[in-house]
C-alpha cells in the first residue's frame, strides 16, 4: 500500500456537502482505504474575479492504485459532482488535488508530484499538518512546520467542522 494525501476544495453548490460527499466517494475507491481526515478550513478564493470563499480539507488514503490511476479516479469523482473545467482557478463545485504519493517525484504532462504549489498554500499546509507528521514531506524543502511559518496568510480559518459529521 502507498500513502497518498488528497487536497479537497469547493466554493460552489453547498461546499460542505461537496466535501463530505467527495470524502465518502474517496472512502469507496477500490483497493483504497481512507485513513485520516483533517478539519475543514475556510479560505479566500485565489482565482480570478469575485468568488465565494472556499472550504478546504486534506485526507490521507492508503491505496494500491498507482499515481495516474488515482488521479483518474479523483477526476471521475470531480466530474460526478458537477466539476466543469473552465477558467483556471475559477469557482468550482469540487477540486481534488493529489498532493503527495509516498515519496514519489514525478513531472509528466498529466501529473506533477509533489503538487507544485502546495508549499505556498496555507489551505493545504494547515490541514495536512493535522493528519501527517512534520517530517520533510517535500524533497529539498523544509519540514512542514517551517513551510507553514513561511506561508502567506490567505485569511484561513478553521470552521470547526469535520468531514465525517
Amino acid at each position: 500500500m502507498s500513502r497518498a494525501y488528497i487536497g479537497l476544495g469547493s466554493n460552489l453548490d453547498n461546499p460542505l456537502a461537496q466535501l463530505r460527499h467527495a470524502t465518502a466517494a474517496l472512502a469507496n475507491l477500490a483497493v483504497t482505504t481512507l485513513v485520516a481526515t483533517s478539519g475543514i478550513y475556510r479560505s479566500r478564493a485565489l482565482g480570478p474575479g469575485e468568488q465565494p470563499d472556499y472550504l478546504n480539507a486534506v485526507v490521507a488514503l492508503d491505496t494500491t492504485l498507482d499515481p495516474l490511476a488515482l488521479l483518474r479516479a479523483l477526476q471521475a469523482i470531480e466530474q460526478a459532482q458537477g466539476r466543469v473545467r473552465g477558467e483556471r482557478w475559477g469557482a468550482r463545485t469540487l477540486d481534488l488535488d493529489l498532493l503527495l504519493y509516498d515519496d514519489v517525484v514525478l513531472d509528466s504532462t498529466e501529473l506533477t508530484l509533489p503538487h507544485p504549489r502546495m508549499a505556498e498554500r496555507d489551505f493545504v499546509l494547515y490541514p495536512l499538518a493535522e493528519i501527517s507528521d512534520t517530517r520533510n514531506l517535500l524533497p529539498g524543502a523544509p519540514d512542514l512546520a517551517t513551510l507553514i511559518e513561511r506561508c502567506a496568510d490567505n485569511g484561513l480559518s478553521h470552521t470547526g467542522w469535520q468531514l465525517g459529521q
